[in-house]
């Protein structure tokens, strides 16, 4: 009996040694199948950043980690020597595991995110399609002669006191100007692991190119002859590497000349289509923006430290690869310059900045203003949507306010913009006024902000005051819509549409530009803010902080930091012993600790937008004195969410009304806690949630008894809602998107019976609406969008009497509806895909005012490899 027992343990230990002796023997191998079939995935998951948009960040990193963990243990099987059987194994274990790892993430996440860029790639579609709609429109208008009540300036009367106010009323319903699309078209497919930066849209009001003709433009042979210079920069020289650069002052058209290079089918030629674009501004992470550009240019993925690149990358990555064009844009000073040069053969640096910096920078091309008939054709263009001043026109008055524009397309723009069909009194006072700005400073850039300064100042009031407020945000960043509009709402008692408004004229005057064609979508009646921004141009900016900072620091309206600094501003600290007058006060730091803050005194402040880029963020104790505290908006640039401390300074903002967190490690629900009972509205953005909700016990509706707008944007590890949001009896609007987890909602949803609009949708796990839902009464939007799994809705939904739009679009498992549909008698559109819209048909035929829109269909899957 003990032999054979011993026989069996023998053979068992046997077997275990020949498997651990084949997993040694076939651990190179595997890891090279391993290394083969991840490591292509890292550059598509990079290479989705721009285009992915701000929002999926949280998953591309999750899925970019377990990729360059696999990579990095296939990296070290390959060097583990055979002798070693039990590392062998357990490399071989570990392996298995993250190839599993991936698998599932594929599998839980890749379908959302195909999702997502069908979207993408219809909303570009359908701008696209709106430019040239508007092109075609501009050339026909263009062939006829002006229509006789066409208001533009005549010769002025005899005499006029120089003293005359200007009264400029910007029309509410401007016509969008060509300056204010959201992007330059780029010719020719995207390049990939290329960044197009965010401003390049702003540009397009310095230098429009029409698509097919790429030499001609506003500035028509100025461009051309400059743009030819910067090709031979970039296309001569040895095999060395190599600065060049395009330099100067803001405004003159840098980025839309880079552009123009990125774009141009020789050079994409000559570099193999191997040119990268990166904006990096004065608050710029260079350490990320520098690990980006290797992984892009080289293919290899750094698993060394954060911000160095090991030698045998440099070696391995691009050798042999032709040569590389590396685009760098909005760049301030040499150190960041000399930290992102690339030293390897091929490699050319393209620099595009205000500054020169000539030890690094072998040649520059230096930007030219616009001579005077140049000159008169871009200012034409924004004011007259001609080449040339009309005949009816005073032809001396419009040359003389083209003059004070001193050959800046984007001061032309700008002030043309402004004066369009205003009548002739308003174009003398604006010529006036532009002369008299010619005192004000030797700085040619200064004169020209006071000049461009002089159309904002003829603004209304408060259409002024929202642009000034662009100056809050930090520069090169994407402003949310919502953050803007609610901001605007807050602090000068707008109504939402009367914001929104303001936010369109504002884009017809070419003071910001809108993303997405925001313009159209975000303007319907039940579209979300989340999906859209705002861009200004850093000339703009500039302005925006010009005219804010005229007065003492202390009695500034808006305390803004320009640019991101590691502490607070020394000037703050020499005055904090004086309260601070502002309104708006904008922070933008790193991580800070309670020491690094000190007291101030903000007793007007009812604005607080706090910028930073950590892991942990103390709130700054200040925050506190803030009585009349309205909105508080924090922002974390970081790759990473972050952790609150000094949360007790919530307990006393009694007047908060609005709280935007975005990337935000939310901390566990205490069970009581001081109600905010002036909050209206939560935004959690990039937010993880999940454990602090997990098990609490608060009374949501006793912390916030006037919450009526919750919003929760991709906040991925949200699984479940706590059910005592139902008891939140004042919610009028819930909106969920991008939660990839979450499976469910809370079955006492119909308590809500106040809640007229829901938004559930790019929530793939949602398998069904909740029955209680058909309680809810005053109901009157519904978007269930993208929620591929949900296979039936309510059986009584017909009980929703005031519903009057649904959005149903790819939501392909959807087979039926319920019988009770034909009740719904308020409901007027429906936004579904072909197939369901067959469903609806009998429905049309009771429901007198129904109207049943197809979502065109976009199977295009080509912004995976952009």
């Amino acid at each position: 009996m003990d032999r054979l027992l011993l026989e069996q343990l023998a053979g068992e230990a046997l077997r275990e040694l020949l498997g651990a002796v084949r997993g040694t023997l076939f651990c190179r191998s595997t890891a090279e199948r391993l290394r083969r079939s991840v490591e292509p995935l890292l550059p598509l998951v990079e290479g989705l950043g721009p285009h992915a948009g701000q929002r999926s960040a949280g998953e591309l990193a999750e899925l970019a980690a377990r990729v360059r963990e696999a990579l990095d243990l296939a990296h070290r099987a390959a060097l583990s020597p055979r002798w070693n059987v039990y590392r062998a194994a357990q490399l071989a274990r570990r392996m298995e595991a993250a190839d599993r790892g991936i698998a599932r993430w594929l599998a839980r996440h890749a379908p959302a995110h195909v999702i997502g860029g069908v979207r993408r790639l219809r909303d570009e579609a359908d701008a696209r399609i709106g430019r040239l709609e508007r092109r075609v429109e501009e050339i026909a208008a263009a062939a006829q002669p002006p229509p006789p009540a066409l208001s533009v300036p005549v010769a002025p009367p005899p005499q006029m006191h120089k003293g005359v106010p200007m009264q400029m009323q910007m029309p509410m319903d401007a016509p969008l100007t060509k300056g204010s699309v959201a992007a330059m078209p780029v010719d020719g497919p995207p390049l990939k692991g290329v960044a197009v930066p965010a401003k390049a849209g702003v540009m397009a009001m310095d230098m429009e190119l029409a698509e097919g003709h790429e030499d001609e433009g506003m500035v028509g042979g100025g461009l051309k002859v400059a743009k030819e210079k910067v090709k031979e920069m970039v296309m001569s020289g040895g095999g060395g590497w190599e600065v060049v650069g395009i330099s100067g002052m803001g405004g003159s058209g840098k980025t839309t000349l880079a552009m123009e290079i990125f774009k141009d089918h020789k050079v994409r030629a000559y570099y193999n289509d191997r040119i990268f674009f990166e904006t990096i501004s004065q608050s710029a992470n260079l350490e990320t923006i520098k690990m980006k550009l290797w992984e892009q240019i080289s293919g290899n993925i750094v698993l060394g430290a954060y911000n160095q690149i090991p030698e045998w990358q440099l070696k391995l990555g691009p050798r042999d690869r032709g040569p590389v064009l590396v685009i760098l844009d909005d760049v301030w000073s040499l150190l960041q310059l000399e930290d992102l040069v690339f030293k390897f053969p091929g490699c050319k640096t393209l620099v595009v900045s205000r500054f020169k910096f000539p030890t690094l920078v072998s040649r520059t091309y230096e930007m030219q203003l616009l001579d005077e008939e140049e000159a008169l054709s871009v200012f034409c263009r924004a004011a007259f949507d001609q080449e040339c001043v009309p005949k009816t026109a005073d032809k001396k008055l419009v040359r003389q306010v083209s003059a004070e524009c001193r050959g800046l397309p984007l001061a032309l723009k700008v002030i043309g913009a402004s004066l369009r069909d205003q009548p002739p009194k308003i174009w003398l006072s604006a010529k006036n006024r532009l002369s008299r700005g010619e005192a004000i400073s030797d700085s040619h850039e200064t004169k020209l902000l006071e000049r461009m300064a002089a159309s904002v100042e003829c603004l209304p009031e408060k259409v002024r005051d929202c642009f000034l407020d662009l100056g809050c945000f930090p520069e090169d960043k994407k402003i949310p819509l919502d953050v803007l509009i609610n901001i605007w709402m807050e602090i000068h008692d707008l109504d939402e549409p009367d914001a929104f408004a303001i936010l369109v004229e504002l884009s017809n005057k070419n003071l910001l530009t809108l993303v997405n064609d925001a313009q159209n979508k975000a303007g319907d009646l039940y579209s979300s803010y989340h999906d859209y921004s705002v861009t200004q141009h850093d000339v703009l900016r500039d302005l925006a902080l010009h005219m804010s900072g005229r007065d003492p620091l202390n009695k500034q309206r808006r305390l803004v930091m320009p640019r991101r600094e590691e502490t607070l501003p020394r000037d703050w600290q020499r005055n904090k012993d004086t309260p601070f007058e502002a309104q708006i006060v904008s922070i933008h730091t790193g991580e800070m600790k309670e020491s690094d803050w000190f007291q101030m005194s903000f007793p007007k402040a009812e604005v607080l937008i706090l910028n930073f880029a950590s892991s942990v963020y103390y709130l700054p104790p200040f925050i506190a004195t803030m009585q009349n505290l309205k909105a508080l908006v924090l922002i974390n640039y970081s790759t990473t969410s972050a952790t609150l401390d000094n949360l007790s300074a919530f307990t006393t903002l009694s007047s908060l009304r609005s709280l935007w967190l975005e990337k935000i490690t939310l901390p566990p629900l205490p069970k009581t806690t001081i109600p905010l009972k002036n909050l209206h509205k939560i935004s959690l953005v990039l937010c993880e949630l999940n454990n602090s909700l997990r098990g609490s016990t608060m009374d949501l509706s006793m912390t916030f008894p006037r919450l009526s707008n919750l919003t929760i944007d991709h906040c991925i590890d949200l699984k479940e809602l706590p059910s005592s949001i139902c008891q939140i009896s004042s919610l009028e609007t819930i909106s969920i998107s991008n939660c990839h987890d979450l499976t469910e909602l809370p079955y006492e949803l119909g308590k809500l019976h106040c809640l007229s609009i829901l938004r559930v949708y790019a929530c793939p796990a949602l398998w069904r609406l909740p029955p209680s839902v058909c309680s809810l009464k005053r109901l009157k939007y519904l978007d269930i969008s993208q929620c591929i799994n949900l296979t039936d809705l309510p059986e009584e939904l017909g009980h929703l009497t005031n519903l009057e739009k649904i959005d149903m679009r790819e939501c392909s498992r959807l087979r039926s509806l319920p019988r009770s549909s034909s009740s719904l008698k308020s409901l007027g559109h429906v936004v579904c895909d072909e197939e369901t819209a067959l469903l609806w048909r009998e429905a049309e035929q009771v429901i007198p005012d129904l109207r049943v829109q197809v979502a065109e269909e976009c199977y295009n899957l080509d912004w995976l490899v952009d």
